[in-house]
């Protein structure tokens, strides 16, 4: 029995022994530059470093993401260092190594930003938050803006959500003095102001907060959730939220008006672009909106008013005056279909002329918008329209003159 006990202690000796070779070796060609020795040095011996004590294990983990580092592998180094995060003992170890490999990574999303990168940029920049979370806040948003840049939403979303958890607000501290001889104010930094404001060549030293931006981030949250149709509940208490903060943002009525419309709630719709008129009464695309969900619901008169005013703010507004021209000609199938539907009697014949005025009528209101139309772009549509009405209202010369107007 003792000569089995024996045999294991020597068995796990030289083990140990041929374990700590391995990672010396390998450590050694990695502080020659070898980088591709030391990491073929780990890979073959994988077996037995998985077999290894926890502090070998450490050592061999720590060499990996350095190799991975240099080799440029930041995905792998990444989730090396992460778990060399997690364990207490090598925390003093690594951590100027963990504060390099953050500052490549800050670097590199950077010059990625800089050639429009944005995503690749952005995966980094959210390692570099998750290497170091408490002093590296900032950079989680600029993941997310980067995001939303390179049109990755669903990932911007996730950023978005995480700034929010955190309840980031970006908040930062600005340091001004003013040069006495020339008596401009100018920012410096923290350390030039501490010595500035001491020094008789300066005065005047402030301070001053710039603005938070946790609005902005609840704000993207609703924005990005109203482009989700299916989580409609999810987008509208974005949005109810962010107006919390932004009550006065034109841009979350707007956002949350879009979502009621989707959802075919018009009259909510209504309601809410009306109120962003409020805010914003010149604002021609705001009336035409409403004229155009007034008239799915069949509000014809409030939808010729709000044509009639968007035409009023912005008198070169194409659509506006093709919908108008439009709601105006609405009525005229109605008065065809009767026409049509008239006999031969004293009767239907004094009938059919009536209808007959009241449908050139219709014409002659849309000719003055059509011209417009005309004037404004050369508009085809509006050319040809403007023929076969004066074709029906027998105007010859206005009829030749849209027809040359075609060749």
């Amino acid at each position: 029995m003792k000569n089995i006990i024996i045999s294991l202690i020597l068995l796990f000796s030289t083990q140990l022994l041929s374990q700590k070779k391995e990672l010396k070796l390998a450590q050694k060609a990695y502080n020659k530059g070898d980088l591709l020795s030391a990491e073929s040095i780990i890979n073959q011996n994988k077996d037995l470093f998985n077999s290894s004590e926890d502090k070998i294990k450490n050592q061999v983990l720590f060499l990996t993401a350095k190799i991975n580092n240099d080799n440029k592998n930041y995905e792998l180094a990444f989730e090396s260092y992460m778990l060399l995060k997690l364990i207490p003992s090598m925390q003093s170890e690594i951590n100027s190594n963990i504060n390099s490999f953050r500052e490549t990574l800050i670097d590199k999303a950077i010059n990625e930003s800089d050639n429009k990168e944005f995503l690749k940029s952005s995966r980094k920049l959210f390692m570099a938050y998750m290497i170091m979370p408490e002093t590296s806040k900032d950079y989680l948003y600029y993941a997310a803006s980067n995001a939303i840049n390179g049109n990755d939403y669903s990932k911007a979303l996730e950023y978005y959500l995480k700034l929010k958890e955190i309840k980031y607000d970006g908040i930062k501290t600005k340091f001004y003095v003013t040069d006495t001889k020339s008596n401009k104010e100018s920012e410096v930094s923290e350390a030039e102001y501490n010595i500035f404001q001491k020094s008789k060549n300066y005065s005047n030293p402030r301070t001053e907060n710039t603005k938070s931006l946790y609005p902005e981030i609840v704000k993207n949250i609703a924005l990005i959730y109203a482009q989700q149709l299916d989580k409609p509940d999810k987008a509208l208490e974005a949005v109810r939220e962010a107006r919390i903060d932004n009550p006065d943002d034109i841009g979350l009525i707007l956002t949350a008006a879009e979502i009621y419309i989707k959802l075919d709630e018009k009259e909510k719709f209504i309601e809410l672009v009306s109120q962003a008129i409020e805010k914003d009464p010149n604002n021609a695309v705001l009336y035409f909106n409403l004229g155009v969900v007034n008239r799915d619901l069949g509000y014809l008169v409030e939808s010729r008013k709000f044509y009639e005013k968007a035409i009023e703010i912005d008198p070169k507004y194409e659509a506006a005056y093709f919908n108008l021209t439009s709601l105006i000609l609405d009525g005229e199938s109605d008065i065809v279909d009767e026409m049509n539907s008239l006999g031969t009697s004293r009767a239907d014949n004094a009938r059919y002329d009536l209808l007959k005025e009241k449908r050139e009528s219709l014409y002659l209101e849309c000719v003055p918008l059509l011209k417009k139309l005309v004037e404004i772009n050369d508009n085809p549509e509006a050319i040809r329209t403007l023929m076969n009405i004066y074709g029906t209202i027998g105007d010859n010369q206005g009829y030749l003159e849209m027809k040359k107007l075609l060749e």
